[in-house]
């Protein structure tokens, strides 16, 4: 690793030990592009690596959203690790796969992204079954983020939220043929079946079916 390098108000600490408590401000300026970590209640949370099927299923997803997305010139596709500073209140946290659309565009700073995204991907490992489903839920319904997927690959189980009117989130249904349609992004579909599938479907196959190319 590079040596230490200063940076005034805050010093950057050597990663070796997680720092103490301190402000989101300073929490951006002691990580980097190489760290995976999270801003909660003031503290540094790190995430341990993610596995191959973990990192599998995130690319073919991000990949089919992103071109999907530009495509129709929607928004802004990006994945892990980025952060989301989801309120002012609230923790910045990494979702594995967030879309920004046109409209919130503004909220983007160069580290972080200032606000809920519309659409958070979340994929559920071992170690982050509680976490998704319970801080991070509320999180991100308290922060207004308007859609939530949650992707459980080792039960092959997908649950997908919207943000009501009310602002609570309510069960998004997949449909009797095993097709998830989505609110933020207008027209766009998924096959459920295709999280589970291995090999993932290729990207071009997808495209096809969604007239794409």
């Amino acid at each position: 690793m590079a040596d230490e390098i200063r940076v005034e108000p805050f010093e950057k600490p050597a990663k070796t030990a997680l720092p103490g408590k301190m402000t989101y401000e300073e929490f951006l300026t002691w990580a980097d592009e190489d760290t995976w970590a999270e801003w909660v209640n003031g503290e540094v949370i790190i995430l341990t690596p993610a596995s191959m099927r973990h990192q599998n299923l995130t690319t073919f997803l991000a990949a089919s959203l992103r071109f999907f997305v530009e495509a129709h010139q929607l928004g802004l596709v990006l994945t892990a690790p980025f952060q989301m500073k989801i309120g002012p209140d609230l923790s910045g946290r990494e979702p594995d796969i967030l879309f920004i659309a046109r409209e919130h565009l503004d909220r983007l700073q160069n580290a972080y992204l200032d606000g809920p995204a519309d659409l958070v991907v979340e994929i559920i490992s071992r170690d982050s079954r509680a976490r998704d489903r319970g801080e991070k839920f509320y999180e991100y319904e308290q922060g207004g983020v308007r859609e939530y997927w949650l992707l459980d690959y080792l039960r092959r189980q997908a649950e997908f939220y919207q943000l009501g009117s009310d602002g609570i989130y309510l069960p998004a249904p997949v449909d009797a043929t095993g097709i998830y349609r989505r609110a933020v992004l207008n027209g766009l579909w998924l096959k459920v079946e295709w999280l589970w599938q291995e090999p993932l479907p290729l990207l071009l196959s997808v495209l096809k079916e969604w007239g794409l190319v």
